[in-house]
């Protein structure tokens, strides 16, 4: 029994810290997992820069609520889950994902949580578990699934060489050159023809 395990961000969805990066035009929260693989050192700079500009969970979520899946991908994800099963996981937060899931159509998720005060400032994070992305393919393997896994950056990498099969989408030059044994699409098409190749 197969199960495609997807990234939500750069795959399905636009970055989020990107798009409010610009928003609030800050140019530090662009950094992404696919400038820095180490996912705990970077949730830590983006909260000290938050702090530090007084914003908070509101003025993401507001930007969150302008933000429109990547064209194209909530039909890629519709077909495939007529084929499959599928779910997303994601490095993301339950208090930003629940918008973008709405326009997806509420596929599954697996994501993790927010430590919010009262005023609104976020003041940490809770990882649903550690190495969340493989640690829930091998779950996944434990209960007889076959994983088909798939991402865009650093911290997809566990996850897809886990798998039966795993794939790069539209993921960073240096990260296919340095993997090289993982297919990298480019467009949902291709995407779609890759999963259905090995299902």
């Amino acid at each position: 029994m197969n199960i495609v395990c997807l990234d939500l961000e750069g795959v399905l969805v636009p970055e989020i810290w990107i798009a409010f990066s610009e928003a609030s035009g800050i140019p530090e929260l662009r950094k992404t997992t696919r400038d820095e693989p180490d996912y705990d050192k970077l949730m830590r700079f983006r909260i000290d820069i938050l702090k530090e500009h007084g914003l908070g969970l509101k003025e993401i979520q507001d930007t969150i609520a302008t933000i429109d899946p990547l064209s194209g991908a909530k039909e890629f994800l519709d077909e495939l889950r007529s084929i499959t099963q599928v779910i997303i996981l994601s490095d993301t937060f339950e208090q930003f994902a629940k918008p973008l899931m709405k326009k997806l159509g509420w596929p599954s998720l697996f994501c993790n949580t927010l430590e919010v005060a009262p005023s609104g400032e976020i003041t940490g994070f809770k990882m649903r578990c550690d190495k969340s992305k493989l640690t829930t393919v091998k779950a996944l393997q434990s209960c007889g699934f076959e994983t088909i896994a798939a991402g865009d950056s650093f911290n997809d990498l566990g996850m897809i060489g886990a798998s039966k099969a795993g794939f790069l989408f539209r993921t960073t030059d240096a990260i296919k050159k340095d993997y090289p044994q993982y297919p990298a699409f480019e467009t949902y098409e291709e995407f779609l023809a890759g999963i259905k190749s090995v299902l």
